[in-house]
């Protein structure tokens, strides 16, 4: 295998075979592959694309490149993947809610991809929370208490999480076969019987507009279906920030919160009840989606939710009063300064992406792969879209480590937040439902 001559095919528009694509996943894994021709290989098929049966061999390739699971469990292994947005942390408040209702959510999740937050990013703001324990570990917290959220250790998945942190810095996210492969081949290494995909669309998603996300959510049936992974797609708004704090540790406070019914907000808990009968509905867990959306809802209300979150954080290391006593326990930036609106107005709109730049450009992003992520620092307080404000009022609080990184951050989000004279229509959280 020659890796510049499987770059030069797809470079030129060529198609590539099972074998060359499973010779350079391969040699990823192995180091015979660098990271430049790693980088050169997203680019290529960035620009290039890839046929469906193209993208089924990367992502058979990758998920094959380590361990696959195996569950014999008293009931259906079921997970959901976002494809990230800002102010996404629906995971840390749906997986609890889906083992509360009987489901075993064994979730490998991600780290930031370019604008968007990870979830491994925000649990690794819990002093103490091991994001890639030991396999062992891992299927025995999910068998007892439901539900596990961790990071791809070495041997589930490798070759995704090489390529992923690449793609992150070299502007290759956005790309239908990169997403639909990387995806799932983590699920597939899961072992799953069934998935849901939170496919974002707006100003702050990978597939900014609904044809995008629709054919995003096309490549994962086609290739989900090849796979025989059962998968339903729910296309959701990213048009504003998803909940009202952006960043690692706000948004596990975030979280936190709603499930203990302190702050319900309602986009939040609509993708939440939404996705999560959907789960259901694939584990048979519910005759219909009206039963399924009931049965999440009262997990959040009864407490049960919350109860299995905190378990599965000390189940993993974190501390035993996280629920408790949040406010003390997580990171906290140390400067702290509201963005004035301009005049008063409605706020008409946002460039999402661009509020999740800011949070990346205070710290809780990455620019290269060995950059270190800064937990605390982000927005909060952010208002929704169709709000009254006065002229100083604040559109969103930032966190920061500086006062200058403060005020740069500030200017930036005001040109980033559309003020107008009319408010605007309520925004459809749910847009479209690819059924399995």
């Amino acid at each position: 295998m020659i890796p510049q001559d499987i770059i030069r095919c797809k470079r030129d528009g060529g198609t590539l075979s099972a074998t060359q694509i499973e010779d350079f996943i391969g040699g990823l894994v192995s180091g015979a592959v660098s990271e430049g021709q790693a980088a050169a290989f997203a680019m290529a098929i960035f620009f290039r694309g890839m046929i469906a049966r193209e993208t089924a061999a990367l992502t058979t390739a990758m998920s094959e490149s380590g361990l696959r699971l195996s569950w014999s469990l008293n009931g259906p292994v079921l997970d959901k993947h976002s494809t990230g947005g800002v102010g996404d942390h629906i995971s840390l408040i749906l997986a609890p809610a889906v083992a509360a209702c009987g489901g075993f959510v064994p979730m490998i999740s991600g780290r930031g991809l370019g604008h968007t937050g990870g979830t491994l990013d925000k649990l690794d703001s819990i002093v103490g929370y091991e994001t890639q324990p030991s396999t062992d570990l891992f299927q025995s917290v999910v068998r007892d208490i439901g539900c596990a959220i961790i990071g791809q250790t070495s041997d589930l998945a490798p070759a995704d999480r090489k390529l992923y942190a690449i793609r992150d810095v070299t502007a290759t996210v956005e790309s239908i076969p990169l997403i639909t492969a990387s995806i799932l081949s983590k699920k597939l290494a899961a072992g799953l019987d069934g998935l849901v995909m939170d496919v974002k669309t707006g100003s702050g998603a990978f597939m900014p507009t609904l044809p995008e996300a629709q054919a995003l959510a096309q490549s994962l049936a086609t290739v989900a279906r090849e796979a025989g992974l059962v998968t339903t797609s729910v296309l959701t708004d990213m048009d504003q920030p998803l909940a009202s704090s952006a960043g690692n540790a706000l948004e596990v406070l975030h979280a936190i919160a709603h499930l203990r019914g302190e702050a319900c907000e309602p986009r939040v808990q609509e993708v939440v009840v939404e996705l999560g009968a959907q789960m259901l509905l694939l584990g048979r867990l519910a005759p219909n989606l009206t039963s399924a959306r009931s049965k999440i809802e009262a997990a959040l209300t009864s407490g049960a939710a919350a109860e299995r979150f905190a378990q599965m954080v000390v189940a993993l290391g974190g501390p035993a009063d996280l629920m408790e006593r949040a406010q003390q326990i997580l990171p906290t930036a140390p400067v702290m300064m509201p963005v004035p609106a301009s005049r008063s107005a409605y706020v008409a709109g946002f460039n999402t992406r661009a509020l999740g730049m800011v949070v990346v450009a205070l710290g809780g992003g990455r620019m290269r792969p060995q950059d270190k992520i800064d937990h605390a620092v982000g927005l909060s307080k952010c208002v929704e879209a169709g709000t009254f404000v006065h002229k100083g009022d604040p559109l969103c609080f930032v966190h920061a480590r500086s006062m200058s990184q403060a005020q740069e951050a500030c200017v930036t989000l005001q040109s980033a937040i559309t003020l107008g004279d009319e408010a605007s229509a309520p925004t459809q959280m749910v847009k479209q439902i690819f059924a399995a």
